[in-house]
């Protein structure tokens, strides 16, 4: 089996697949990682010795690629870029292996016939709902299509921040481009409901001072003044960048492109995350992630279901802290966390596969 990935130096896909390669039972799949990654570090070098072949791609043409996938006579190569930035798409349409799989790292179709399937699973792609946005055959686990590994270093959950604020903070660490003008309208009518409340919004480009007002004065247009929503830069360091959860009380998913390693993040932290569910796969990672974790109360399918959860839940500060003491033993207890059952059902899906292509 290959898997080629992009650069794994810090990358969210390293959180999802670093479990599957730690659990795949060496007796059923040999592991072959084709690694584009221009800056080793700790995170590579767990991967690596996690893989049982590791082939740095980043000097290999498209074509050179090839016929290195050729040479190790791979079964069952596995796309973890899609359409993401450093991809091998190109090299991945003359289809160097029987059965060729995208997963993980973009969550929407590849668009090549030679893609034969997508990973995914029966929440984030219900049967008779997403299929014709697909030119791939969708695959569905029989659990979240995601494992989460979350890190070892990850420092403790803090009491409640609205039990010492005196108000309840929401929060958001997701990328900008999901910050769509309908988002910070839902997210505006949360604050207005909740009139002590504010706003923490945490990404790289709110380092930059045009791009800080820009988001500002978007809120400023639905009568949310600047002291109410906190815009927060980069945190480099991993351990520091989880430890500002202790600050957020209640996270807010985007859509319709849902958080996926900021879901993940939160709730490790002890932050419930409200998501809204949709129509496509990106729109409904949110509601996978919460059903693996087993809190379907925060899964909403309306603007107004979703405004009305969120004020709901600010409003009941004794619950906020009970799930927020809770959620990391429940997590790391459930479907989402286990990587053993997770690398199980994955092995038996491509071999099922596998065995109808070689009949």
């Amino acid at each position: 089996m290959g898997y080629v990935s992009p650069d794994m130096y810090q990358h969210s896909v390293s959180y999802f697949l670093e479990p599957l390669l730690a659990h795949h039972d060496p007796a059923r799949v040999e592991t072959f990682c084709y690694a584009d990654v221009a800056t080793p570090d700790a995170v590579t070098e767990r991967l690596q010795k996690l893989s049982h072949h590791w082939r740095s791609t980043r000097p290999l043409s498209d074509e050179e690629l090839y016929e290195q996938i050729l040479g190790d006579r791979i079964d069952v190569l596995v796309d973890l870029t899609g359409h993401t930035g450093k991809n091998r798409l190109q090299m991945f349409a003359r289809k160097p292996a029987p059965l060729q799989i995208t997963y993980l790292g973009y969550p929407n179709t590849t668009g090549l016939a030679a893609m034969d399937y997508r990973l995914t699973d029966i929440d984030a792609d219900p049967p008779g709902l997403t299929e014709a946005y697909h030119t791939e055959t969708l695959l569905r686990l029989p659990r979240c299509f995601l494992c989460y590994q979350p890190l070892s270093t990850a420092p403790a959950v803090l009491d409640l921040p609205g039990k010492t604020m005196g108000r309840i903070t929401f929060g958001s660490f997701n990328n900008l481009p999901k910050l769509t003008l309908s988002v910070i309208a839902v997210w505006s009518q949360i604050l207005h409901a909740v009139p002590d409340a504010r706003l923490i919004l945490k990404v790289r480009w709110l380092e930059d001072e045009p791009t800080r007002q820009h988001y500002l004065d978007l809120f400023a247009a639905q009568k949310i003044p600047p002291q109410r929503v906190k815009l927060i830069g980069m945190i480099p360091d991993a351990d520091h960048h989880l430890n500002f959860y202790n600050n957020i009380d209640i996270a807010l998913d985007p859509f319709p492109y849902n958080g996926t390693a900021t879901t993940c993040e939160a709730l490790w932290m002890g932050v419930p995350v409200i998501t809204l569910a949709g129509s496509t796969h990106v729109s409904r990672v949110g509601l996978s992630l919460l059903n693996a974790v087993g809190l379907p109360e925060l899964i909403t399918h309306s603007h107004q279901e979703y405004i009305a959860t969120a004020v709901t839940l600010a409003a009941n500060r004794e619950h906020l802290a009970n799930l927020r003491s809770r959620l990391r033993p429940q997590m790391a207890a459930s479907a989402l966390c286990h990587g053993m059952a997770h690398a199980q059902a994955v092995e038996a899906t491509f071999h099922t596969e596998f065995s109808k292509w070689n009949l």
